[in-house]
């Protein structure tokens, strides 16, 4: 099997073509990368030593995607990741909604052309705010082990639960301008599907981590808190009286990886085309509980407490897996304390790598 990664310089996009390149299924990877994050050059030499065919180029330019050669199934890692972008004044909203949107339907152009299946990486942040902003939490745990939970009232609404928010939860606007973009993503890959004859499938992750995830706060939570730490660079808790009491979960890429090559040769017609890929919540923590295990790790670091709110902020965004466990054996290799310690090891024996990933190492 020939399979085209786009993204594939990014954390997620990386990870997922290692553990591939491994996989008795795959004939060839090839790789579409524009390396417009700061840090995604680093893996531009390992992957190429590994066998990976990866092309400089950008998903915007339909000309360069027409050159690629055809493969059977395209994974789609490629994405302005952060919820904040197009409003953070680094992003504008059109180079927002053409890179995720716009990008996306040139790559569903190629599968039309070549007759490849599509598989598209989304995010829990389809969900829609205004809910999840006013579900009712309580303050569970003391001190250094303290964080949100949900009400039981909140288990009114439809599709969310004490086990997470699942598929059926809301989808309407407001989800911020990246959510937006992620659903159209959606709903246009299953219409072209649909209307030429080749499968998708919509993957919507939690919050990914591990070792070499850029040390962005809104590409990835749980990578930039270790690392700030460790370099005991400025940290706040923002928004909810600046407790750090907000809860997400954690999926390490490597875990998607068994449900990927299922994807990829699925021939059943009865199965859900989108369904949720998380650490759940045996796999969540707060920023507070984060701050515990790093003070046990590296000593205590002064997190500066922040009155103000964003308008995208939510208590608790953990979401229910149990659709992809029924329907692809979906499980957790790699536990939240595992993913914590590979990438403080990896924080540790890479002291530039905070810099380089926020463009400001200069080797």
């Amino acid at each position: 099997m020939k399979i085209l990664i786009t993204g594939i310089c990014g954390f997620v996009g990386s990870c997922l073509a290692k553990r591939l390149v491994e996989a008795s299924q795959i004939e060839q990877i090839v790789g579409v990368d524009n390396l417009c994050r700061d840090g995604s050059r680093v893996n531009l030499v390992p992957l190429r030593e590994l066998g990976v065919d990866v092309r400089v180029g950008d998903i915007r330019d339909s000309d360069m995607l027409a050159d690629l050669p055809p493969a059977d199934f395209v994974i789609d890692a490629a994405a302005q990741p952060s919820v904040l972008a197009g409003v953070d004044e680094k992003t504008s909203s059109l180079e927002l909604v053409q890179h995720n949107l716009y990008g996306t339907i040139n790559i569903l152009e190629y599968c039309k052309r070549v007759n490849a299946g599509f598989i598209l990486l989304s995010t829990s942040r389809v969900y829609s705010i205004p809910p999840l902003a006013g579900i009712e939490v309580k303050v569970e745990g003391e001190s250094g082990r303290a964080r949100f939970t949900p009400q039981d009232s909140a288990n009114d609404l439809v599709g969310f639960s004490s086990s997470g928010i699942s598929e059926n939860f809301s989808t309407q606007a407001p989800v911020s301008l990246y959510g937006a973009t992620k659903v159209a993503s959606e709903q246009m890959a299953l219409e072209y599907g649909a209307a030429f004859g080749f499968p998708v499938w919509i993957n919507r992750c939690g919050v990914m981590a591990g070792a070499g995830q850029f040390g962005h706060p809104q590409q990835g939570i749980f990578s930039f808190w270790l690392h700030s730490w460790f370099h005991k660079r400025p940290l706040k808790y923002i928004g909810f009286g600046g407790s750090g009491f907000q809860v997400r979960d954690c999926l390490h890429p490597d875990d998607l990886v068994p449900v990927l090559l299922q994807q990829m040769t699925e021939d059943r017609v009865d199965v859900p085309r989108i369904a949720n890929f998380s650490g759940g919540v045996e796999h969540s923590m707060s920023l507070a509980e984060l701050s515990t295990w790093c003070e046990q790790r590296w000593g205590p670091h002064l997190v500066e407490q922040a009155q103000e709110s964003r308008p995208f902020d939510l208590p608790w965004i953990v979401l229910d897996s149990t659709l992809a466990i029924e329907n692809w054996k979906f499980k957790i290799a790699k536990t939240l304390p595992e993913i914590l310690d590979e990438i403080a090891g990896f924080a540790e024996n890479h002291p530039e790598w905070l810099e380089l990933s926020l463009g400001k190492y200069n080797p």
